[in-house]
């Protein structure tokens, strides 16, 4: 493999001591050699500053204040040089040959903008998890755009759920959607690949290229009790996807309208969430409110 593409390796931590260091050696130990290693640590009160200062200049450090995973992601790649950058959360773990495929892959098809992959679920330990996903459809070249412009992207992704750890991109691409929002504190990844499936081609590699930890700690991951944040979390994103990338507002109005049904379906009084869908409905035509409440009704019905 041709090492004339730098690929910048963002690790974001928060709290992770006892991880980040798998996660940094997982970067080093790659096939792929062009690679700078940026490591975002977010406020962290733990032993995390000691280990990641020990790593001296095969890394480079960045110490801020906690500002959510979002900040992290804007402080990362401002200090990024790369042509291509990919996540880790510090939680989570590479495989070896990682960076030199999606390496491959970026060099084979020059018109697209991101690579996202699935991983692997793992225990605290990197044991097999219980809990195993099958993965359908084929691995290529996906253009979402004319469907996400619908409002409509079910069936036209092969796999669910990638991750911050699953997702690289070109360049390019990010320096459209980044700096995103800072108040999208947790799940930030949602907006970086809704954003990139709006904005540009990219290829779908149905191969597991890392782990990811299920523990304790999680924040978001198999939480049982995430209907209030996932309603939260849906209506920020889609907020500002809608402000941001006006071509998606369709899609933009279905995430919107599957975290109002999450809403009304808890019954809830949280102030945050009022002013965020005051906010959401700013500016709208009636058409489109109406359209939204409908579709909430339906995602409540369909999921009660």
């Amino acid at each position: 493999m041709k090492d004339k593409f730098l690929v910048s390796i963002l690790i974001n931590n928060y709290n992770y001591g006892h991880f980040v260091s798998e996660a940094i050696d997982s970067v080093l130990s790659q096939t792929y050699p062009n690679v700078e290693i940026i490591v975002v640590d977010d406020g962290s009160t733990d032993d995390s500053h000691e280990i990641i200062k020990a790593y001296h200049d095969n890394i480079i450090p960045i110490f801020k204040e906690n500002g959510g995973q979002a900040s992290a992601f804007n402080f990362g790649f401002a200090q990024s040089k790369g042509d291509i950058i990919c996540f880790l959360d510090a939680d989570d773990v590479f495989l070896p040959e990682k960076v030199e495929q999606i390496v491959g892959c970026f060099e084979k098809h020059q018109e697209i903008g991101w690579c996202f992959h699935p991983l692997t679920y793992v225990t605290q330990d990197l044991s097999k998890y219980g809990e195993t996903i099958n993965h359908t459809g084929v691995s290529g070249v996906y253009d979402v755009r004319p469907h996400i412009n619908r409002g409509k992207l079910r069936n036209y992704i092969p796999f669910k759920g990638t991750v911050t750890s699953g997702l690289c991109f070109s360049r390019n691409l990010l320096q459209k959607i980044l700096p995103m929002p800072e108040e999208i504190r947790i799940t930030s990844d949602d907006y970086l690949k809704y954003a990139a499936f709006g904005l540009s081609p990219g290829f779908i590699l149905l191969n597991d290229l890392a782990l990811q930890r299920i523990h304790g700690n999680n924040a978001y991951t198999m939480r049982k009790d995430r209907e209030n944040l996932r309603s939260k979390i849906e209506i920020l994103t889609a907020y500002h996807l809608r402000k941001n990338i006006p071509s998606i507002a369709k899609f933009s109005h279905n995430i919107f309208a599957m975290g109002l049904s999450k809403y009304q379906k808890l019954n809830s009084n949280n102030d945050d969430h009022k002013h965020l869908i005051e906010k959401y409905f700013v500016g709208l035509l009636l058409m489109e409110k109406i359209e939204i409440y409908l579709r909430s009704l339906y995602y409540r019905i369909k999921f009660r």
